[in-house]
């Protein structure tokens, strides 16, 4: 029995190994990814419930908590968090308290939803906006009338881009002050940095519009000023080369990830957060490494024998677990130890209360 223990052990070391990233002090690199949990209050503040699920998941080398709007404009769902008024930061504090007295490291992801949203979610008069007027094809919920189709959105303005992106500055300066060791900014998913990288959701004709150079100046801008407000060893951001979600389609995603990726570079941002490419005509990992000088926290479909193997061959620093975390609030110990996970009730991901969010038990020694 000890011999297959330690087998286990050595199958998995390279999790275990301690990781700087950035200015960011990881003691393992088994990452906790972003996930859409729903559970804030009405007006996008933080509560006991989130302070419990993250406060059970600081055995993770780092945890990347939830999408949250840097300004209510940018909401995309019912019960989802800000990081804009005095009363979010506080209730934000509570959280990043209770991991850091675990031990646990915890940034923040940025997240402006553009055309991704209703107002059936957001409050009365806050419009939808997006780079260009183009409603995107689907639907989402919302607690008031169920499934709604997106909002048409507004184009903004240039001046309103600007504005825009000071907002991703204060949302930065906001993250530490609620005691974030730092901040990711969501540039996948078909939010609002890549409706402006991709030529499929941004038709402008302003200096964000039209060329690649131009579609990447939003995102570019918004990593810049957060990286000059909290220090660009504290700031990263998401990719996922390929990714259509949300009705996003780009001319040429390979290309325009990859010039994301080296002007992350040249500001000289801590981590890339990337994301398996969803179609074979792109290797997601070989793209970054290629085209980002700084680390990689790999995710989607990793077990922690594959996710060490990933290690290994030195595809990433660091990998992440998303739906792992969700059923197992100590994934860290039970990958140490060999024990096996729970699994996940989908019915609970998104349902308001503790049920599927912290009634998951740790495992039985």
């Amino acid at each position: 029995m000890q011999a297959v223990k330690t087998e286990q052990a050595s199958a998995v070391d390279p999790l275990f190994r301690p990781l700087r990233l950035g200015a960011i002090e990881l003691a393992n690199r088994i990452v906790m990814a972003p996930m859409t949990r729903n559970r804030a209050d009405a007006d996008g503040v933080p509560n006991d419930l989130m302070v419990e699920h993250y406060a059970a998941r600081a055995g993770a080398g780092l945890i990347v908590a939830e999408g949250t709007w840097p300004s209510v404009t940018g909401q995309a769902y019912c019960r989802q968090p800000g990081i804009e008024t005095p009363a979010q930061v506080v209730a934000w504090r509570r959280v990043t308290d209770a991991v850091h007295a675990r031990g646990g490291r915890i940034i923040l992801q940025i997240m402006h939803a553009g055309r991704i949203g209703s107002d059936r979610i957001k409050p009365a008069g806050v419009e939808t906006v997006a780079p260009s007027a183009i409603q995107a094809s689907g639907e989402v919920f919302t607690d008031a009338a169920g499934l709604q189709p997106f909002d048409m959105p507004r184009a903004l303005t240039t001046e309103e881009v600007e504005a825009v992106v000071e907002e991703h500055r204060q949302a930065a300066l906001n993250a530490r002050e609620a005691g974030f060791d730092g901040v990711e900014l969501h540039c996948t998913s078909g939010y609002l940095p890549m409706q402006f990288l991709c030529s499929g959701t941004n038709r402008r004709d302003d200096q964000y519009g039209g060329s690649l150079e131009n579609r990447l100046r939003f995102a570019t801008e918004c990593l810049q000023v957060m990286s000059d407000a909290i220090g660009a060893d504290r700031v990263g951001f998401r990719i996922n080369p390929g990714n259509t979600f949300n009705d996003t389609r780009d001319e040429d995603s390979a290309a325009s990830h990859a010039a994301l990726l080296q002007r992350g570079a040249q500001i000289g941002v801590a981590f890339v957060h990337i994301m398996r490419a969803p179609i074979e005509q792109i290797d997601a990992f070989a793209l970054a490494r290629e085209h980002f000088n700084g680390q990689l926290i790999l995710n989607d479909s990793f077990d922690a024998v594959s996710a060490a193997e990933a290690l290994r061959d030195g595809q990433g620093e660091a990998v992440s677990f998303a739906r792992h975390f969700i059923a197992n609030p100590d994934l860290v110990s039970r990958i140490r130890k060999g024990q096996a996970l729970s699994r996940m009730d989908r019915k609970t991901i998104y349902t308001p209360g503790p049920q599927g969010y912290t009634d998951y038990p740790a495992a039985a020694e």
